[in-house]
């Protein structure tokens, strides 16, 4: 199993670019199911989860082909059925309902399982499928699907802790080809949403709304091919920024969008971080003395939960004390240990995290446990004095393509060991 080692402190600069959005790539490769033509989509990020998700699209029967970050999926004629071995390995392979329901009328996928920062349900998906008339069933560990017919309804998508983006997805999937019209009220206003209602609308569906909390989906009797490039992944520019912050003389970031990650921005300059926004690049520097600063997650366009840990990172060594509250996940907190065997002062009450900013960090080994908490780790190592070994960095490669190279390329002493 690999192993990431970084050398601490050795300053960043310099530029990177940055990657395809993986949380727009999932369910828009999900979205070729829906037609029969060929769809070719570009700056498809080299992932983990994209090349699982690509697994599944073939599983199902449709032809890929990959060239670099370019994507061609021709789904002229596929099964509607997804079982566990296929999908076991991500939780989003749960967005193939929608379109599998849309266009065969109906699906049986195996439940992914459950998640390491909380339980995730997809009540909310189903609640949608069930409005626009489709029957569900639930038994051995699968989810059934089916409808004669699919027909326009008005679907509420408002959750526990805000929308749900995969719901949103996979109810506008399956809504392009019901007949009539379809009102989602309470819908995710993510950018990764708004880049899939694009996607589709090339594909000549006809939806009104994205971006806002209510969709408007005129349902259309096909949809033909298209060709779509990703948006940037706002998620890996918001990591990368951190990194500029925690150990940074001047990092820039490139091909982004910074109105995608403006809480990230506000945070940072809050912290006392100079920041400069251009049409598609932003540069982090150090501006003085940073400062300990309060922060709540929230949905878009609110402070993201998928960068929280980053921010425990940044906050561990920031004199003060900072408090970080997490609305999403309110269990998402599994880097808090890892990072106080690095020195860290951090305390959890609830949902919120109390953070005592240290002088220094310590090197150590620490151990991955989801994600965005192995990113914190790697971004509290290039801070750390000494040598930090990252283990299970496969977490890591789900989401980030390339981080250790990026990294390298900007002047961090790290180093990727084959396990």
């Amino acid at each position: 199993m690999d192993k990431i080692l970084i050398h601490g402190g050795h300053p960043l600069s310099g530029s990177i670019k940055i990657s395809g959005s993986k949380n727009s790539a999932l369910p828009i490769l999900a979205a070729t199911l829906l037609t029969r033509e060929p769809c070719i989509l570009r700056r498809v990020p080299d992932l983990s989860d994209t090349h699982y998700m690509l697994q599944i699209l073939m599983h199902l029967g449709a032809q890929v082909e990959r060239a670099s970050g370019t994507v061609t999926v021709n789904a002229e004629t596929i099964e509607s059925i997804a079982p566990y071995e296929v999908v076991r390995k991500m939780r989003a392979s749960v967005c193939v309902l929608g379109p599998l329901l849309g266009r065969c009328k109906e699906a049986t996928v195996s439940l992914p399982g459950g998640c390491v920062i909380g339980d995730r349900p997809i009540d909310l998906h189903l609640k949608g499928f069930e409005a626009l008339g489709a029957a569900v069933r639930v038994e051995g560990g699968n989810v059934k699907v089916f409808a004669p017919k699919l027909i326009g309804a008005i679907v509420s998508l408002t959750g526990k802790f805000g929308p749900t983006v995969l719901g949103t997805d996979n109810v506008m999937m399956a809504a392009v080809l019901a007949e009539g019209i379809t009102v989602i009220e309470g819908a995710a206003t993510e950018p990764e949403v708004v880049d899939l209602a694009n996607f589709l609308i090339k594909m000549g569906a006809k939806i009104e709304g994205a971006g806002t909390r209510r969709l408007i989906i005129d349902g259309v009797k096909e949809l033909h091919g298209a060709e779509h490039d990703v948006i940037p992944d706002r998620i890996e520019a918001g990591t990368f920024l951190v990194a500029g912050a925690i150990a940074g003389k001047g990092v820039t970031i490139k091909r982004v969008v910074p109105e995608h990650i403006s809480s990230v921005t506000d945070a940072l300059t809050a912290c006392g971080y100079q920041i400069q926004c251009a049409e598609n690049s932003i540069t982090v520097s150090p501006n003085g003395t940073a400062q300990p600063i309060e922060l709540a997650t929230e949905p878009y366009p609110g402070f993201p939960t998928d960068m929280q840990a980053q921010m425990c990172a940044l906050l561990s060594t920031t004199d003060g004390i900072s408090v970080i509250t997490e609305n999403i996940f309110p269990q998402r907190y599994m880097h808090v240990a890892e990072l106080k065997r690095m020195g860290a002062h951090m305390q959890l009450e609830g949902a919120t995290a109390v953070i005592q900013g240290v002088e220094r960090l310590l090197g150590a080994p620490v151990m991955a446990s989801d994600l965005r908490a192995s990113a914190a780790l790697v971004l509290a190592g290039l801070k750390a004095e000494g040598q930090t070994e990252v283990s299970r960095v496969y977490h890591i490669d789900r989401g980030y393509e390339h981080l250790d190279e990026k990294l390298s390329e900007l002047g961090a002493h790290i180093e990727r060991m084959k396990g």
